[in-house]
């Protein structure tokens, strides 16, 4: 890999790891990062998820507070992370790299979309929110199949996640953030751990992705008070909506 390559992969993943911590978005920025690198397209979505997993790692700490009090829903969703992450890398290692490569602009754009409108969607969830238990096994069905997209692709996953907790009643957002920090702290850490077991990763761009991550989330962290995240929001709309044209235009 050349130094330009090696230092493009880490100014995308100091990018995201600075949006993580500001709006979300991130991988919008690493996984494109790399297969223009030249990181084969399941090599580099594995490698991505293991780069910006630490900083999902790290959040768990900030969110003790807002963790206690939830622990009937930290086993049940934690369960189904576990279960749908490993079920979602398991299925990524079956898919032929044609095929997933056919898969990635479908895949950007059902992201960007979730991220585009995660605003209505949450709000939408809320809105459908009913009870008994039908509602609650309709909940936890639609969150393995968050988990197990989770563990396959992964972007999109926190505004899905949300989502599914608003089904449930959940209306505080810190605990619901504290919630969806820990699940995909779960569903990535299977996923990966799953990646490293198989050697899925490319070692190398995982290293320098792993710490322009590191260093962006942090310098995020300290900054993030002072940037309007509706505006940083709106460039990564922009942004992934052109790398979703882009991709679609190189595929076809």
């Amino acid at each position: 890999m050349e130094f330009f390559d090696l230092l493009l992969i880490f100014t995308a993943a100091l990018v995201a790891g600075a949006l993580n911590a500001i709006a979300g978005g991130g991988s919008f920025f690493s996984f494109p990062a790399l297969l223009v690198a030249g990181v084969p397209p399941i090599v580099a979505n594995a490698t991505n998820a293991l780069a910006l997993w630490p900083g999902t790692l790290a959040s768990i700490g900030a969110y003790r507070r807002e963790l206690s009090g939830q622990r009937r829903d930290i086993w049940l969703f934690s369960g189904l992370s576990l279960i749908g992450g490993l079920l979602g890398a398991i299925l990524l290692l079956y898919t032929d790299e044609q095929r997933f490569t056919a898969m990635i602009p479908y895949l950007l754009l059902f992201a960007t979309l979730v991220f585009t409108f995660s605003p209505q969607i949450t709000q939408l969830a809320r809105r459908t929110v009913g009870d008994g238990n039908g509602q609650r096994w309709l909940v936890i069905a639609m969150y393995l199949a968050i988990a197990i997209y989770g563990g396959f692709f992964g972007a999109g996953l926190g505004i899905l996640t949300l989502a599914a907790l608003a089904l449930l009643g959940h209306d505080n957002i810190h605990r619901m953030n504290a919630l969806k920090t820990l699940q995909a702290a779960l569903v990535n850490g299977i996923a990966v751990a799953t990646f490293v077991a198989t050697g899925l990763i490319a070692w190398l761009p995982a290293l320098i992705m792993t710490l322009g991550a590191i260093a962006g989330g942090y310098g995020g962290a300290a900054i993030a008070r002072r940037f309007d995240a509706r505006r940083v929001r709106l460039v990564v709309v922009v942004i992934s909506i052109g790398l979703t044209v882009w991709f679609f235009i190189r595929s076809a």
